[in-house]
């Protein structure tokens, strides 16, 4: 399609909000296609990434670059710090921002953090609230809550939605296009993300992991791959470390006879051959990084 002759838009989308209110599931669910990680455990998101949507009718082509950014939160270790100045610094340089909140709940302090920042930006972004979780609130509760989140973002556009039912997708994808720029596509039609396989594969492990564990042990899994192998027809092998911050949640991950580093790796597997759509052979290994959350040099070494 020659972008030069009709209506052609493109920009970036920032995709903000607490953690734990379906922002990486609605980005998920916008894209068609999983690249990003999600859990029941907040916090799952930890880098930003970016999920590329075109969309090519007749007569018009719209490239949506969504980015999807770690969950606003009072930081409690250097990681935290870290992941809201990924967070802010996504907002200042976004062309839309789509704010995801959970309208099955009042705006709690996170909510009221994210409202202060971006009541405080350098220059006026359209600002577009999705209203998630509509399906677990009742009329009543809907009504009370879209109320108090339109009050913290008076000059917000919002759209009813859920993500994990795909309800009013359509809708809320046609409001974020309208603010967006005139101007050619950045990547080509076909990108999906800008991340590189290994990358989405130690999410989908760490996705795995906190699944699984639930509460088990607290946010301090790390994922490092260590082999990628292309191994023609036979598939991919691919060896993992997973890091732990103490000597007490190692044989917690590893469990009775390796019972749940097997269920982990299991589960992890199916989710990236549905993503790369071939066979895979996993490896896990585990092993102790006290307090890596707050090392500074460990933080780098695994790309933070």
């Amino acid at each position: 399609m020659d972008t030069n002759t009709i209506n052609s838009k493109a920009g970036f989308v920032a995709v903000i909000g607490r953690p734990n209110v379906g922002k990486s599931t609605l980005m998920n669910a916008l894209l068609g296609q999983k690249i990003a990680a999600v859990s029941s455990r907040p916090q799952t998101t930890r880098k930003r990434q970016m999920g590329i949507l075109t969309i090519k009718s007749k007569d018009k082509y719209s490239q949506v670059i969504f980015v999807d950014t770690p969950g606003i939160h009072n930081p409690r270790h250097k990681l935290g710090e870290r992941m809201n100045r990924e967070a802010k610094a996504t907002l200042e340089d976004s062309d839309v921002i789509l704010l995801v909140v959970d309208v099955s709940q009042e705006p709690n302090e996170e909510d009221l953090l994210l409202f202060n920042l971006l009541a405080g930006l350098n220059r006026s972004i359209p600002v577009v609230l999705a209203l998630n979780k509509s399906d677990l609130a009742n009329n009543e509760v809907f009504s009370i809550n879209r109320e108090a989140y339109m009050n913290g973002i008076p000059r917000a556009t919002d759209i009813s939605v859920s993500a994990t039912r795909r309800v009013n997708l359509d809708n809320l994808l046609g409001e974020i296009t309208s603010h967006l720029p005139k101007g050619l596509p950045f990547f080509p039609d076909d990108q999906l993300t800008d991340l590189y396989e290994r990358e989405i594969t130690a999410d989908l492990i760490r996705e795995a992991a906190l699944t699984l564990l639930r509460d088990e042990i607290p946010h301090g899994i790390a994922i490092r791959i260590d082999q990628f192998t292309e191994r023609g027809e036979g598939g991919a092998y691919i060896e993992a470390t997973i890091f732990v911050e103490r000597e007490s949640h190692k044989p917690i991950v590893v469990g009775q006879g390796g019972s749940m580093i097997k269920k982990i790796g299991s589960a992890a597997r199916k989710e990236i051959e549905a993503m790369s759509g071939r066979k895979v052979y996993l490896r896990l290994n585990v092993k102790v990084r006290k307090n890596w959350r707050n090392d500074e040099k460990i933080l780098r070494r695994m790309g933070f």
